[in-house]
């Protein structure tokens, strides 16, 4: 009788680990698939990817070339520039600083710097979480601003930045592969191995690397060392529990970054993430806290982030991390990641929001690929059109980045002489003003409003959102000031 309890309990403990293991191989055969899919759309000459979970790796992919010209592989040598990514680092850092008090986040940043250049109202946790623009600890705005926390972190430790790293961080948890880059020296007197940089323009170009480092960017690494770093976070390794879960969570309630790192909820999960984006290198981090899982994505061309305009604080604009979340976390293997124009309509899934986040993905996927394939801009148009169908009350899941996709297309259709592309004109006026009421200063959405009607040919209007721009106190200059300046110098 006792063996043969014990033979059942056997049985069953065998037939839980093969259950586990196929669902694990069927899961990982669908995110492959998907993956190459992604990579073929984009035109992503190389894709590192590494799933870990509990602490142990349990996807770990190198997909295409390191070198197309070579035909070299990549492999678990190759290394990435990581950009942003490096904001977790030192947001790390930063929360050591404070456990070690060094420092105080409700210091004025003003402190720390060689003169005086912000508001004394904006603090360290301000620059920190990106709401030092604005209405200052309101609104959140992913800013250059963030590298002057490199300042922060001299003046406090009373060592450079990279020897704080090192110590802090590299050298304790023995990093061999992870490192700021400096120049082009460094990388032939070391024998680093970077993967090639490339640009997707007329077809795929060779690139170049953004060298220099600050707080804000400049790490290079791979997916091992990421895979330590992420466990020893995970394993309060490197901060306490309590400054990492500070770290973790949302400035406030509605905004979506914490320290150094952003943060979201999406269908009751709590999403931490970073992303990184140079002209030539992309990667994507992506944690799950209550799943213990964490998804690392290496890209050496710029697609795996810019297209989903991942600035905008929502990481399922990203079809990379859709993909993830359908296969690994919300178990919805039967959906599709790329919609079919004769799929449309007949897939019935319980979870309506997740499927019209995956469209919502997709058209601003294909908005971003129609500035190499016109074609793209019919089929961004189609999706919308499902969306907007399926979903017609659309002002109650407008956002930047839909109004992004909107007026892109626009866009597009304009740069490209293929006419005037009025298709959503009537949904860029209703969101543009919804927005505006939420954030009246908001530069992205006065640009792509001041842009509408000036291609309307109705300049006051044009004017009025430009000059909103220029005259909003408390933000730095950028990309949309210019074109603001830029317009009214134009338009006297």
């Amino acid at each position: 009788m006792k063996l043969t309890l014990k033979f059942i309990i056997l049985f069953l403990l065998i037939s839980s680990c093969y259950k586990k293991e196929e669902t694990q191989n069927k899961q990982s055969e669908k995110f492959t698939l998907e993956l190459l899919e992604l990579k073929e759309f984009f035109q992503i000459p190389g894709l590192a990817i590494s799933i870990e979970k509990n602490g142990e790796t349990i996807y770990r992919n190198y997909l295409g070339k390191s070198d197309l010209e070579k035909s070299n592989t990549l492999d678990s040598t190759t290394l990435f520039p990581i950009a942003s990514i490096t904001k977790v680092f030192s947001g790390v850092l930063i929360m050591k600083l404070v456990e070690q008090e060094k420092l105080s986040l409700e210091e004025p940043i003003n402190t720390f710097l060689p003169k005086p250049i912000l508001g004394d109202s904006i603090l360290i946790k301000h620059v920190l979480s990106h709401t030092s623009q604005g209405n200052v600890g309101k609104n959140f705005y992913y800013s250059s601003r963030f590298g002057l926390l490199t300042n922060v972190i001299e003046q406090a430790s009373g060592k450079s930045f990279k020897y704080v790293l090192d110590e802090e961080i590299l050298i304790p948890l023995k990093l061999s592969n992870t490192f700021l880059l400096r120049d082009s020296t460094q990388v032939v007197k070391e024998k680093r191995k970077i993967a090639k940089p490339y640009i997707l323009d007329n077809g795929i170009e060779n690139g170049f690397i953004d060298f220099g480092y600050s707080t804000s960017a400049g790490i290079v690494s791979n997916l091992e060392d990421l895979a330590i770093f992420n466990r020893a976070l995970d394993n309060d390794l490197l901060i306490s529990k309590k400054s990492k879960d500070l770290m973790f969570s949302s400035f406030n309630s509605n905004l979506p970054y914490g320290y150094g790192v952003f943060n979201q909820q999406f269908e009751n999960l709590n999403i931490v993430w970073a992303y990184g984006q140079y002209d030539c290198y992309s990667s994507l981090l992506l944690k799950i806290p209550s799943e213990n899982i964490s998804l690392t994505l290496l890209a050496n061309n710029n697609l795996l982030s810019d297209p989903a305009r991942l600035i905008y604080g929502d990481v399922t604009s990203s079809l990379f991390a859709m993909s993830f979340l359908k296969n690994y976390i919300f178990k919805l293997d039967k959906m599709q990641l790329f919609e079919k124009q004769d799929s449309r309509y007949m897939n019935s899934f319980s979870n309506k929001d997740f499927y019209r986040k995956k469209l919502l993905a997709q058209a601003l996927a294909e908005s971003y690929m129609a500035r190499f394939d016109p074609e793209k801009l019919h089929s961004s148009a189609e999706l919308l059109n499902t969306v907007f169908t399926k979903y017609p009350e659309y002002l109650e899941y407008a956002d930047l980045n839909l109004l992004h996709n909107l007026s892109f297309l626009k866009d597009v259709a304009f740069y490209m002489e293929l006419g005037e592309f009025n298709n959503f004109d009537i949904q860029i006026v209703n969101i543009g003003e919804k927005l505006l009421k939420e954030e009246p200063e908001n530069p992205y959405v006065n640009s792509y409003m001041g842009t509408y009607y000036d291609r309307k040919g109705n300049k006051q209007k044009a004017k009025h959102h430009f000059e909103i721009i220029l005259k909003a106190k408390n933000f730095s200059r950028n990309w949309y000031t210019n074109e603001a300046q830029n317009w009214l110098n134009e338009n006297k």
